[in-house]
């Protein structure tokens, strides 16, 4: 058994091939078995055209051979210089008594450079050197007046002339065949390399975690992928979007989670105190009777009691994300939800100088639950009251869009700033210098719990923040038994 490694040793690491380019991958092979196929292409056709002249040479030394045979014409020189006009071979005259030569169709210098024993040597091996140039030997017999016999030489020059005829057309296609083959191979490849090396540099990006970013195909243009490479970006593009969401609906699962923990501990910790202070608000009233006569009661414990009833409806957001919603659904009447929020709204609004508006009735009643949609209304109507500042107004309203039910709030604020735009309703987005980023959250987290979504727009300089719910959330009838207003 070997011994345990310690964490100081080191691991060999795999040796992995090299790289190869893919161009050279796909173009060498092409290239070489076309010249391969080019070289048995040229060596059979120089062996066929070989064999074919060596047979016509042996078919016109018997052709000559048989009409020689056959010929009562004694053989002059004027015959034999016709017969070598017609047919391109050489003749000699050859005395087998004396191996001595006789008349010739050679040059008298050319014959005479040749000896007779290598002329006999010749007739026995059908091959005769003269003068540089070989020539096949073929003998023949006449039949004249005086039999004779004639060498018949025919130049081996013509079988490679006939060999090179043969093969040079097959070698002329080969070299155009590779001239535009080579160029053309090498810029297909090399267009396709460089669409796989991006779709590779594509795929490193994801395995480093840079989703989102979508690749072009510039060579698969069009409303369809042009082929397998398109198809594959598109693939990876795909992938690397669903990868993009997965991670941001994991972070913000995992934000939303942490969110919910922390805000349920300080909700808890808020509706302790503010149970305490409304026993003791209560007990106060009880302890210190009106005195007969006096009109109403304390100003004062009424505008606390108000405003705790506010921090209450925050807390209750509060915990909406620091839990999922055990209330059940109930038809919720608009009008009724409205005013409950106008009114938990209306001692903020006076104390900061702001016009409360409340667009009633609207006549709409929807299935949802009470407590959450007014504290998400109550948030938005906070946030509008502060942004509105001194001389400005809130407007609460709701109204039926299409097929979109609206629950919205609308203040004359300047409008989110222009850094945070993009991140509203994420936890902790805010632009106040004491805020905490959360109201937002909340009115979001209700919205989406009832199906729906938070948007807001700037329509006449004023702010618009909707809850814009699915109208299958709306009763058939306005007249529906409407949810009691919490206390």
């Amino acid at each position: 058994m070997d011994p345990p490694r310690s964490r100081g040793d080191t691991f060999p690491m795999a040796i992995l091939p090299k790289p190869t380019s893919l161009t050279r991958q796909l173009v060498l092979p092409v290239v070489g078995l076309l010249l391969a196929a080019v070289l048995a292409n040229v060596a059979f056709a120089a062996w066929l055209a070989t064999r074919r002249a060596a047979d016509a040479a042996r078919r016109q030394q018997a052709q000559v051979a048989a009409a020689l045979s056959s010929s009562r014409v004694g053989l002059s020189m004027p015959v034999l210089d016709a017969l070598h006009r017609l047919t391109g071979s050489h003749f000699l005259i050859w005395n087998d008594v004396a191996r001595a030569r006789g008349l010739s169709t050679l040059a008298p210098d050319s014959l005479a450079a040749v000896s007779d024993d290598a002329i006999s040597s010749g007739m026995q091996h059908g091959s005769l050197a003269i003068v540089g140039n070989t020539y096949h030997v073929g003998v023949a017999k006449s039949a004249g007046v005086r039999p004779e016999t004639v060498l018949v030489l025919s130049p081996q020059r013509g079988l490679l002339s006939a060999a090179l005829e043969a093969v040079w057309p097959v070698l002329a296609v080969a070299a155009a065949t590779l001239a535009l083959l080579v160029p053309l191979g090498l810029r297909t490849t090399g267009a396709l390399a460089a669409r796989i090396a991006a779709v590779e540099r594509q795929v490193g990006r994801i395995a480093e975690g840079e989703f989102g970013h979508q690749l072009v195909d510039r060579a698969g243009r069009g409303p369809a992928p042009a082929d397998e490479v398109g198809r594959l970006v598109v693939g990876v593009n795909r992938m690397s979007a669903t990868l993009g969401e997965l991670r941001e609906s994991l972070v913000a699962g995992e934000r939303q989670r942490l969110l919910g923990q922390l805000a349920a501990g300080f909700a808890h910790e808020l509706r302790n105190a503010i149970t305490g202070a409304q026993l003791a608000i209560d007990l106060h009233r009880r302890r210190c009777p009106l005195e007969r006569g006096e009109p109403t009661a304390d100003a004062s414990l009424a505008v606390a009691g108000r405003q705790l009833a506010i921090l209450e409806e925050e807390v209750r957001g509060l915990l909406a994300l620091g839990r999922p919603a055990e209330a059940a659904s109930k038809p919720v009447c608009v009008d009724r939800l409205l005013a409950d929020v106008r009114d938990l709204t209306a001692p903020r609004c006076e104390h900061a100088g702001v016009r409360l508006e409340c667009g009633i009735p609207t006549g709409l009643t929807i299935v949802g639950r009470h407590d959450s949609l007014r504290a998400a209304l109550v948030n938005l109507a906070l946030n509008g009251i502060e942004v509105a500042g001194r001389g400005g107004s809130v407007r609460l309203c709701g109204s039926l869009v299409e097929d979109r039910i609206e629950l919205a709030v609308e203040d004359t604020g300047p409008g989110p700033s222009a850094a945070i735009r993009g991140s509203l309703g994420e936890p902790f987005t805010t632009s106040k210098p004491e805020g905490i980023g959360l109201g937002l959250t909340v009115a979001r987290a209700v919205a989406e719990e009832h199906g729906g979504t938070l948007e807001w727009s700037r329509p006449h300089d004023h702010t618009r923040f909707a809850m814009s719910l699915p109208a299958q959330r709306m009763q058939v009838s306005a007249t529906a038994p409407a949810e009691p207003a919490a206390s």
